[in-house]
């Protein structure tokens, strides 16, 4: 019996140590070799892995460096200026300036301005609440509340402030998760030298709006009126500022101060713009 069951188990081996060698020479001819840049770049990256750069993530875009795919050092809006100067470096060419961006909620709709129209009882999850319910609160374009923005934040950037989505803008790094989290999209991606923000995303008419939050543009055309170079303009109801306008503005501000329902505000977006290392 014993004999038996060895004459079984000699073939298996034998065809397992066969089996062995065949893979390991195949992986030896077979392998790709990997472009020695790759882990060079990988390894200045932040690892935020939010597609900022317009990449799947880090790994695709040091794999674009280094294979000649992009020669842009500057895609990587988290790591900032820094990481941009240590692949210029490792990559030989001249250093490219980041536009650092930043988070920017477009609602002022807090718990002073508006109100809730249904007692939501399910998952505390924005996403949940706008697939089920469409909004919990009287606007519908406005911020649901539930924090699938703060939870999406790798930096604690984000929090829920009186009923509404609050950015740290010293702590954002402007990585753009909070962006994708958002289902109402009500929040973007600024240049952190900007300095005028529309607070608002609702598109219904003014008399809906206002009826639906106090502090919702109504789209009187008065910020258009009184902007001197043309850089803001309504459209679909909703104040949009064009920022390539904004700058040269000889009266900054007026916007905002004739700004009917006050949703157009003065912010300082500039922070540290640092990623916090986990």
């Amino acid at each position: 019996m014993m004999l038996e069951i060895i004459y079984a188990v000699i073939p298996v081996v034998i065809i397992g140590i066969i089996c062995g060698a065949v893979l390991v020479v195949a992986s030896k001819i077979m392998a790709v070799k990997e472009n020695e840049k790759i882990p060079m770049i990988r390894e200045c990256l932040p690892g935020a892995n939010c597609g900022a750069c317009g990449y799947a993530g880090c790994d695709g875009y040091a794999k674009a460096l280094a294979e000649g795919e992009t020669t842009s050092t500057n895609l990587c809006i988290p790591g900032a200026d820094e990481v941009s100067r240590k692949l210029s470096e490792i990559m030989g060419v001249e250093f490219q300036d980041v536009v650092e961006q930043v988070a920017v909620v477009h609602c002022g709709g807090d718990c002073n301005h508006t109100e809730d129209i249904v007692d939501y009882c399910g998952i505390k999850s924005c996403a949940a609440a706008k697939l089920i319910y469409g909004s919990k609160g009287s606007c519908s374009y406005g911020c649901l509340g539930f924090g699938d923005c703060a939870n999406a934040c790798p930096n604690d950037a984000i929090c829920i402030e009186n009923g509404v989505a609050r950015v740290n803008t010293k702590a954002c790094i402007g990585c753009g998760l909070c962006v994708k989290a958002c289902p109402n999209h009500l929040i973007s991606l600024m240049a952190d030298v900007e300095r005028v923000v529309v607070t608002c995303n609702n598109k219904d008419k003014g008399a809906v709006t206002r009826k639906a939050c106090s502090n919702g543009c109504i789209g009187c055309k008065k910020c258009e009126k009184v902007c001197t170079q043309g850089a803001i303009k309504v459209k679909d109801n909703l104040a949009v500022i064009d920022y390539t306008k904004c700058p040269e503005c000889d009266d900054f501000g007026i916007c905002a101060r004739e700004c009917t329902v006050g949703c157009i505000v003065l912010a300082d977006l500039s922070g540290v713009h640092r990623f916090k290392a986990n």
